[in-house]
């Protein structure tokens, strides 16, 4: 079931983001990602400051009593116009985590679903997310729900 953020639920929300830079450092074929000591709280700390400066908000998914899933979503701050772009009001989805203990249910679909809701609602005509290059899995769950690639960063690595 999805529900909104509390904060009596800050040390799940914390286990599901260092659950995801686990995989992350994981994944990383040049070993750039890491997990440091204080990465648990000052990225909860990171995140809550920017769904309070972007307007955004975190969903969770609560399955019996245990949160096993949660999606951040802001509203971007990019300005609309520039001598070069047009952009519409946009979301961008900044966390998409699903418990690898409960893949495969559509939790993340719901989730998904459930932001990009929210997103809609407030007026935003397009949404962006990043995606970590090596994470295929993600890359493609969000094709498979009709996100497209709009840039893509390369790498080099000299030594």
């Amino acid at each position: 079931m999805i529900i909104d953020y509390a904060s009596q639920y800050d040390e799940e929300v914390k286990d599901l983001f260092v659950e995801l830079q686990e995989y992350i450092v994981n994944i990383d074929k040049e070993k750039y990602n890491i997990l440091t000591e204080n990465y648990r709280e000052e990225y909860f700390k990171k995140t809550m400051s920017e769904i309070k400066k972007y307007n955004g908000k975190m969903l969770l998914y609560k399955e019996g009593t245990k949160i096993v899933g949660l999606v951040v979503g802001i509203i971007n701050n990019e300005k609309t116009s520039e001598y070069d772009f047009k952009a519409p009001k946009r979301g961008r989805i900044t966390e998409l985590i699903v418990s690898k203990h409960c893949r495969k249910k559509g939790y993340g679909k719901t989730l998904l679903n459930a932001m990009e809701n929210n997103l809609i609602s407030e007026g935003c005509e397009d949404i962006l997310l990043g995606v970590f290059g090596y994470n295929e899995k993600a890359i493609e769950f969000y094709k498979k729900n009709g996100y497209e690639t709009r840039m893509i960063d390369m790498s080099k690595k000299f030594l």
